[in-house]
């Protein structure tokens, strides 16, 4: 401590004689014609600084406020643009392209005023964007996207350490991911196969410059989902010098490259290691994970009508279980919950990778893209009774591969009178591998799966989306639809069962009020663990029958924007679901599963499982201007699926009431300090069936209590709170920035309990009991189970 106070004191007299103020560079051009726009007004948002575009389109503003900056660009017959934040340093100065779009309204109103916000005829409600600063400093995020994510109106998140992210009551298995439009199926380290959720994610926030997040009213090109798109925008490598970007925090360091390859081609190279076994291993966790990753960024300037952008990214993650975890342990309860994890969660091992290049041609009134990528997922499990390596031992061995290359062509067409055309096609090959060994256990009996699978898909689909504004800009409206299928059975085959129209109806009453709706039917392919599927015979059971799953969104809402950078919002929706996979062996929807370590649907199904969804959410929000910013929300949501009787009971996802107040403050001298506070309504889960529980040829299997499903979802867990701190302090030298901060999830160390552990009881030896009345029962006793405590982070951003 006595060093790092020290280091601070340094920093504060070195940052005495560093020079306050940057520089920005750019280009403004057409959005259409890629031509330069000269003599355009270029202002750092905010301020009264700024500068003119020349003849060539270039502008240069010097006396840039340090630390990161907006640009406001307005001229005569374009709209008016606020930017993307850039950060602005001593040795850093950005290169900002910015794209102007024609104005369509009448002359006499080009006035209009620029918003912070992002809106579309296509999405216009269920949409909100995440900045750079949004993510670096959101408390509690720890930089991760999805954590930050976690703040949006219906978006319910589970307590502790992983950042599924469930919404609108849906399964953390409907989200999807888009990387500069290519998609990216796994988003996380050690990523639940079948699902979405993880402890950590992959994207590297030095790398994102945007999210755009869509919780309903999805654009047509974007297919393949029932709950969210979410589309994460790569910075653009600097043009004119190489910068760096060193990061060392609790859990991982890393460190990231950017600059110019050649005249016409940028770069952006990250590589991150964790050693976030060490962290686990000093908070006596009983599982220790490691994880590495990289991601690249390549933009190339081909012609003046034509940009290449490649990208890549993938992860290798690995953990042991850390059998030592009880040494010295005196506290008997945290012994049993550390022996149930030990026996229970299996020694995994993952790697992946997604890489893809999209081309872009722009036209005077058209815009052609061309989208090609490969992804790979790797993932291996293996558990021993007792994690005693022995052949006669084995529980699980589990080895799978899912790869995929996909097409993608979309062209964008502005017809006359205004209307915008999308229309594109898609077409995918995917393999997957799948070698299984288990054995499973539930209130039936002991059922061992031995099989090794290997089935190649064609999927292919069809996309066509027309918007337009009538009665003078007031009244938007936009029809969409998408055609979807695979070569799996003649039902999925056939394009026409999965047509999916949806339509967008937005209306401005006057400059700050606006009523939205969107109507729309979506679609999402059943999981490969279900698609591949095999029984001990060998069989692809699942062909027969297997259907599309499907969604119906209805969704309303007002809007209310008082000025540029603050918003009121308030939206209503219905979600009904069809043919969800229903479980054969143990008569329950998928729908509840994935929000753990593992691997969800890898099982015989049905789709004949029905759903539905639905609620409100109220949205305050305020942007960062003069230094102050927050979000506030408030979610009203149930989530309900048929059980084996067909009677609506609530899904895993119920949570019911969720509350969310984000809020920060830039203060003097680059301190900034921001605080988060989470509501998060107790979920339901099943309860034990204690007699299946407690015979020893169901336990030896399962190594915790068999779930009673003929009560689903029976019971509830308590309402969760949980408040997270951050300060950060920004040095701007000579020749780098340095940002410390201390990032405390869980403040007060709230405890969520937890469905209770259920373990054998033991003797004086450590040897299991059994039942004196029943030798072949185990006498069972149950552990409360919690999690929750507080975790503090400290790291530091050197940028140079």
């Amino acid at each position: 401590m006595k060093k790092l106070a020290l280091l601070f004191i340094l920093l504060q007299v070195f940052s005495v004689f560093a020079q306050n103020q940057g520089k920005i560079t750019g280009k403004v051009i057409d959005a259409k014609t890629r031509e330069t726009i000269p003599f355009v007004n270029v202002l750092v948002f905010g301020t009264s600084v700024g500068a003119s575009s020349k003849e060539q389109g270039n502008f240069e503003i010097t006396n840039v406020p340090l630390g990161y900056n907006k640009l406001q660009v307005s001229f005569v017959g374009y709209e008016t643009l606020i930017s993307d934040e850039y950060l602005v340093t001593k040795d850093n100065s950005p290169f900002i392209t910015i794209e102007l779009r024609e104005n369509t309204t009448q002359l006499k109103e080009v006035e209009v005023r620029a918003s912070l916000f992002k809106k579309s005829l296509e999405s216009p409600l269920s949409l909100q964007t995440l900045g750079v600063t949004e993510i670096e400093r959101n408390p509690g995020g720890n930089r991760d996207v999805l954590k930050v994510i976690q703040s949006f109106p219906g978006v319910a998140s589970n307590p502790g350490f992983r950042n599924d992210i469930i919404i609108r009551g849906g399964a953390t298995s409907e989200n999807k991911f888009y990387l500069d439009g290519i998609e990216v199926p796994v988003i996380n380290h050690f990523q639940t196969q079948g699902a979405t959720g993880g402890p950590v994610g992959i994207m590297n926030a030095d790398l994102i410059r945007k999210v755009d997040f869509y919780s309903s009213a999805f654009p047509a090109n974007r297919g393949n989902t029932l709950s969210s798109v979410i589309e994460f925008t790569q910075k653009r490598g600097n043009p004119t010098s190489l910068n760096t970007r060193a990061t060392l925090g609790t859990s991982d360091a890393g460190i990231t490259l950017d600059g110019p390859i050649g005249k016409k081609t940028t770069f952006m190279l990250s590589v991150r290691q964790s050693y976030l076994q060490l962290l686990f291993k000093a908070l006596k966790l009983p599982f220790l994970p490691t994880y590495n990753d990289f991601q690249l960024n390549l933009k190339s300037q081909i012609t003046k009508n034509s940009e290449l952008s490649i990208i890549a990214l993938g992860a290798i993650d690995d953990f042991k279980l850390n059998e030592s975890v009880n040494e010295g342990e005196t506290d008997e309860e945290t012994i049993k919950r550390n022996k149930v994890v030990l026996n229970t969660v299996p020694v995994n091992s993952q790697w992946n990778y997604t890489v893809g290049a999209s081309y872009k041609v722009f036209e005077e009134n058209a815009s052609h893209l061309f989208v090609l990528s490969r992804n790979e997922l790797k993932n291996k499990a293996i558990k021993y009774f007792m994690n005693e390596e022995l052949p006669q031992n084995l529980l699980l061995n589990y080895d799978s591969k899912e790869t995929e290359t996909k097409f993608r062509y979309e062209s964008d067409i502005e017809l006359n009178n205004n209307y915008r055309l999308n229309i594109g096609v898609n077409a995918e090959k995917t393999t997957y591998l799948n070698s299984t060994f288990r054995r499973v256990a539930n209130s039936q009996g002991v059922f061992q799966d031995e099989f090794n699978s290997e089935i190649d898909f064609f999927k292919y689909g069809v996309f066509g989306q027309v918007s337009k504004e009538f009665l003078n800009n007031k009244l938007g409206v936009s029809f969409g639809f998408r055609l979807d299928g695979i070569d799996y059975n003649s039902e999925m085959k056939n394009l026409l069962n999965q047509f999916s129209p949806r339509v967008s109806l937005s209306y401005s009453l006057n400059e700050k009020w606006t009523i939205n709706s969107s109507v729309g039917r979506y679609y999402q392919l059943p999981s490969y663990t279900v698609l591949g599927f095999q029984n001990n015979a060998g069989e692809f059971v699942n062909k027969e029958g297997l259907k599309y799953i499907q969604s119906d969104h209805i969704v309303g809402g007002l809007a209310y924007k008082p000025n540029t950078s603050s918003k009121i919002t308030f939206e209503g929706f219905y979600k009904a679901y069809n043919n969800y996979p229903f479980s054969v062996r143990d008569q329950i929807s998928l729908a509840n599963l994935g929000a753990d370590f593992g691997v969800v649907g890898n099982e015989e199904v049905v789709s004949n499982s029905k759903g539905r969804a639905y609620g409100f959410e109220l949205l305050a929000q305020k942007k960062s201007y003069d230094g102050l910013y927050g979000i506030a929300t408030y979610t009203f949501v149930r989530s309900e699926f048929k059980n084996a009787v067909g009677n609506y009971i609530p899904s895993t996802w119920d949570n019911r009431h969720l509350i969310t107040i984000t809020a920060g403050k830039k203060l003097k001298k680059n301190w900034e300090i921001g605080t988060k506070f989470r509501l998060v309504g107790g979920r339901p889960f099943t309860p034990y069936d204690r007699n299946a529980s407690s015979l020893v040829a169901n336990y030896d299997v399962k190594n915790g209590g068999v779930l009673d499903y003929s009560n689903l979802n029976g019971e509830r867990l308590a309402t969760y709170t949980q408040l997270d701190f951050r300060v950060d302090k920004t040095w701007f030298l000579k020749k780098m920035a340095i940002n410390l901060y201390l990032d405390v999830q869980n403040v007060y160390a709230s405890s969520s309990k937890q469905r209770p552990f259920l373990l054998p009881m033991e003797d004086a030896n450590g040897n299991r009991l059994l039942d004196p009345n029943d030798v072949s029962r185990y006498l069972l006793e149950e552990v409360e189970s919690t999690t929750g405590r507080a975790l503090p982070r400290i790291g530091v951003i050197v940028d140079f």
